[in-house]
């Protein structure tokens, strides 16, 4: 029965994280801005660290079925 949420919030996590990391590299890819106004090294850095930190939670998850 609990095993139900964990697979929910790992999924969720690991979209989200995956999704964030491949946005980040795309607006990289393309020499835009990541988050506007902000510098685009901190910004890129912060939304890849988010993501990655999205991954291991979702991973977390997993682990715990």
């Amino acid at each position: 029965m609990e095993s139900g949420p964990a697979i929910f919030a790992g999924v969720v996590f690991a979209l989200f994280g995956s999704g964030l990391l491949v946005w980040t590299a795309a607006r990289l890819r393309h020499r835009e801005t990541v988050a506007q106004g902000v510098s685009p090294v901190a910004s890129a850095a912060v939304a890849s660290a988010a993501g990655v930190l999205a991954l291991a939670l979702g991973t977390w998850c997993f682990t715990r079925l």
